[in-house]
């Protein structure tokens, strides 16, 4: 296994949820909001949209870099570890999430496996060369 296939992993976790938000972000909003906090108007869906674009953005930059392994490894702290606190906040404390919201938390988990394998296969194709 490469580092880039690794890399090119992490780009899909962030195109794949991120084009779900960016071109359907109403079903996104319908699907992870309870009842109590669902909006669902245009701002809304413009907001989620957003998000979406900045996640589609974040894989574009993932693909067109060339990581390092301290890039695996502080995109993957960095990119997972605020995520699993923001989850496990509005999830488990706040309640706002439905179960659908947990695709997140697994998304969250591959970025921080991705930065780790990543980071690990980065340092040996160094050593080796």
């Amino acid at each position: 296994m490469k580092a880039i296939y690794i890399q090119r992993a992490l780009a899909f976790i962030f195109f794949s949820l991120g084009s779900w938000c960016l071109l359907m972000p109403a079903t996104v909003e319908w699907l992870v909001l309870k009842p109590d906090y669902y909006i669902g108007n245009v701002s809304s869906h413009l907001l989620l949209g957003c998000f979406g674009a900045q996640a589609v953005l974040v894989g574009t930059v993932i693909l067109s870099a060339r990581f390092k392994a301290s890039t695996f490894l502080i995109f993957g702290l960095v990119g997972s570890v605020p995520f699993f606190v923001f989850n496990f906040y509005f999830y488990f404390i706040k309640e706002m999430f439905t179960d659908w919201m947990l695709l997140d938390f697994v998304g969250n988990l591959g970025i921080l496996l991705c930065g780790i394998w990543g980071y690990r296969l980065s340092k040996q194709e160094h050593h080796l060369s």
